[in-house]
């Protein structure tokens, strides 16, 4: 069990988490293994990135719920998707396993300076230029696009929405809200396949995890209410958040290099 100080430290970490969540829509997850590592003091990067699959998971869970109700997922693609995602998951999860900490933590923030570029190009996007073509359902592509977005899910211990929205775009055309919704699915499945493996291993702390999720219930409570006062510049904010991930991302490399006697 986490002492107090552990405790309010990871409930402050999942308040990030979901505040950026709720303010941006999406990247928040990217942030739990840093914080977990810098901020609540998990030495070892393989249970941070354990624990933080299972608290992206449920976080998603929830999302979905919404979506669901709302008839935005487009659950046969979902299904073919996830399905072919589980292997490369699995074989991810196992992969990250065996890599040493922190060359994994340098290729993770490699994978978060890959994101902060994404949010910061998708900010100078047109809502007319993110409107897919008609909707296509060839299986070969969804399948392929499957497995390659599970394996960086597992390898990486992350939600991965942030590969999984462009995938789904990619493999059938669908409109964006539904490639959203259509990806929290993925995102559960990868989520949960990782976070059992780590588990079996013995990575996950999960009093942690139930910590990082109340704090994140709050968080994204208090991050959609100000991105909806703020919502004349959603463009600004991501640009904004995109910076952020930039700066934890080149520290998170200046760390690794450290540790593995680079500089």
């Amino acid at each position: 069990m986490p002492d107090v100080l552990h405790a309010l430290l990871g409930l402050c970490s999942g308040g990030i988490i979901g505040f950026t969540l709720g303010l941006v829509g999406g990247g928040g997850s990217i942030l739990a293994v840093p914080l977990l590592l810098y901020v609540v003091g998990i030495a070892d990067p393989h249970r941070a990135i354990g624990t933080s699959a299972l608290a992206v998971t449920i976080n998603a869970l929830c999302s979905l719920a919404s979506h669901a109700r709302a008839g935005n997922v487009i659950w046969k693609c979902a299904a073919l998707f996830a399905s072919a995602g589980i292997s490369g998951a699995l074989a991810g999860a196992a992969c990250g396993k065996v890599v040493n900490g922190q060359h994994l933590l340098f290729l993770f923030a490699l994978v978060m300076v890959a994101v902060g570029a994404l949010m910061a190009r998708g900010c100078h996007q047109t809502a007319a230029q993110a409107q897919p073509a008609a909707m296509r359902t060839a299986p070969l592509p969804i399948v392929a696009y499957g497995v390659a977005t599970g394996f960086c899910s597992g390898f990486f211990g992350i939600g991965g929405g942030f590969l999984i929205v462009p995938a789904l775009l990619a493999a059938t055309g669908m409109p964006m809200l539904n490639a959203i919704a259509t990806s929290l699915v993925a995102v559960c499945a990868f989520g949960l396949t990782t976070s059992i493996s780590y588990a079996a291993a013995g990575m996950v702390d999960l009093p942690m995890v139930g910590i990082l999720v109340a704090g994140g219930v709050a968080g994204s409570a208090g991050g959609t209410a100000l991105a909806r006062r703020l919502g004349q510049h959603p463009q600004r904010l991501r640009r904004i958040f995109a910076y952020l991930i930039f700066i934890v991302a080149f520290y998170m490399m200046w760390r690794s290099a450290q540790a593995m006697g680079l500089v």
